[in-house]
């Protein structure tokens, strides 16, 4: 029953933050409110004992992509966006693209799941598998995790050297140019200097 109320608030809060992303006049509040919807799409992704995917909206799209829009709204300095008039011709052609890609899914996706087992002829055989407590018994961080390290342990090294030469590189980059110009002092040369070349004030 708790589950039930959390469940039921947390996409109210998704619902109403989705939308106050897009009608929200003040692009800080559009990214704030962004911000929040991944917030409340973790949580019921929690309640739906999807851990290890709540866990990657908090980290990646909460506090990296979200909280990069909102420095560089901050930044930019964008002023409020008045709506205008003119932006309501686009509002017959915006509908009907939303209401095919609502036709297109409430046909596709019904169609697709019955050709996997088109005559559920599941009742033929007597072997029954209790998908249920194979499951429950490994979390889904620990089947991700084990298969990292295992079958994907030389993929998972490859991503980590890209992620580093990814982060190391522009950095590199930038000092190879700047290194004429910059300013620095050398620590072995300072002490290595003789009384007899040392300016006295």
């Amino acid at each position: 029953m708790i589950v039930n109320l959390f469940f039921y608030f947390f996409s109210f809060v998704l619902i109403t933050s989705s939308l106050m992303t897009v009608f929200s006049q003040n692009s800080i509040y559009s990214v704030l409110f962004l911000v929040l919807s991944f917030v409340s799409s973790s949580s019921i992704l929690f309640l739906l004992e999807c851990e290890y995917v709540s866990l990657i909206f908090i980290i990646i799209y909460v506090g990296a992509i979200a909280v990069l829009f909102l420095f560089v709204v901050m930044m930019l300095d964008i002023k409020t966006i008045s709506l205008v008039k003119d932006s309501l011709k686009y509002f017959p052609f915006g509908s009907f693209i939303g209401i095919a890609f609502l036709i297109e899914i409430l046909l596709v996706v019904p169609s697709t799941f019955e050709a996997i087992n088109p005559y559920n002829i599941s009742f033929l055989c007597n072997f029954h598998l209790d998908w249920f407590n194979k499951l429950d018994y490994f979390t889904e961080i620990m089947s991700v995790g084990h298969l990292l390290y295992t079958d994907y342990l030389i993929q998972f090294l490859l991503s980590g050297n890209i992620l580093l030469l990814a982060t190391i590189g522009p950095v590199t980059l930038v000092l190879i140019r700047s290194i004429k110009t910059t300013k620095k002092q050398i620590t072995f040369k300072q002490l290595s200097r003789t009384y007899n070349s040392v300016l006295y004030i």
